[in-house]
């Protein structure tokens, strides 16, 4: 996903089957027990997502306010995107990489406070398309493991949230290195929450086909595990599929998301199903998306995956993005601002909200 109206993501089609195979038996990653019950420090006053939520992108560099949008849509998670850095090299983030917005208070911290008044929360997202084929995610900008983990430890405490999505694609997905210290700066930001008792969670969003994860993001989460990283939700981007096939489009999330378990099952041969399942996640986009008409998410395809996803135990539902979720402009392909099919304004959300619970997922903190 990415800061234009048109999101391409890398396709990946063919690579799963290859990627499953080359998938070695590995250890479960240590610190596991951190994120279960209450926590002594910073983290008390924080609202946790909650195990299974719907939490729909909200683009931040538009001039929206999200207590706003929260208040008007009914959805009182948002993933906020994205956090990047300006220039590559640098190991400073800011919100949309714009100098002006820096990762305080000063920035977006008023409308934060008033939704999580509201019992509601963000979960803040760094990279996203545009950052990542221009080397601005901070974990590919900068190569000090150390001041990545600063960044996300900050951010963490400044928004009082305990979960960050870290949006992977394009270039990204191949940068080694990127994927090395990434992951390694996870693993020493979970360290930091066993210290200090703060709740810490991550997930990773990641580019899908129809049957599951592409090669790179396999390997991705595969040097997670090597690395000792926590990753308690993969949540995939089932859109853009860009195969030039037409897609009943459910059908297709549904079947990613089982791709996605199956590739889970070889990475964490010890972990149930169940606890694979509820760490997964699956984000949608309402309408026609970046291919055409031949990709189209419609109101009832929405309802049926918000169904499967509850039968299913899913951690996560999302929509690239809530400023879509309206039907302002029937007909048009991957608009910024709207969905491209006739419906009501927040008709998306309003199916998806309901998936939204309080109660514990056994995945959260394996």
């Amino acid at each position: 996903m990415r800061r234009s109206p048109k999101t391409l993501h890398t396709v990946l089609t063919g690579m799963v089957a290859t990627a499953i195979a080359s998938v070695g038996v590995l250890t479960a990653g240590a610190g596991a027990a951190h994120a279960a019950g209450s926590h002594a420090h910073g983290s008390s006053a924080v609202n946790k997502i909650p195990a299974h939520v719907y939490a729909p992108y909200f683009e931040a560099y538009n001039g929206d306010q999200p207590a706003t949008l929260a208040k008007a849509s009914g959805a009182k998670y948002l993933t906020m995107a994205f956090i990047q850095t300006a220039v590559t090299g640098s190991c400073t983030a800011y919100w949309n990489g714009d100098p002006t917005q820096p990762l305080t208070s000063a920035t977006f911290g008023s409308s934060i406070a008033a939704l999580q008044r509201t019992g509601g929360n963000i979960i803040p997202s760094f990279g996203g398309y545009s950052a990542d084929t221009t080397t601005t995610d901070i974990a590919d900008s900068c190569t000090d493991v150390d001041a990545i983990a600063k960044v996300y430890e900050n951010v963490l405490t400044t928004y009082h949230t305990n979960r960050i999505d870290l949006d992977v694609e394009a270039d990204a997905l191949a940068n080694t290195a990127g994927i090395d210290r990434r992951n390694q700066a996870i693993r020493k930001v979970e360290q930091w929450g066993e210290r200090t008792g703060h709740s810490v969670s991550f997930s990773y969003t990641l580019p899908v086909t129809t049957t599951g994860l592409g090669a790179t993001g396999v390997a991705l989460l595969q040097n997670a595990q090597q690395e000792h990283a926590r990753v308690d939700v993969v949540n995939a981007m089932t859109f853009d599929y860009y195969d030039g096939t037409v897609h009943e489009m459910a059908t297709n999330a549904e079947t990613a998301a089982t791709g996605v378990e199956a590739q889970l099952a070889a990475i964490h041969p010890h972990t149930s199903a169940a606890k694979l399942w509820s760490g997964i996640g699956i984000t949608l986009m309402p309408g026609i998306d970046d291919f055409g008409a031949a990709e189209t998410t419609t109101l009832a395809d929405t309802a049926t995956v918000k169904a499967w996803a509850t039968r299913h135990n899913l951690a996560s539902l999302s929509i690239w993005a809530l400023q879509r979720d309206n039907g302002g402009c029937v007909g048009t392909v991957g608009a910024g601002t709207c969905s491209g099919i006739a419906q009501s304004t927040w008709a998306v959300s309003h199916i998806l909200e309901p998936f939204t619970s309080k109660h514990r997922s056994p995945f959260q903190g394996r």
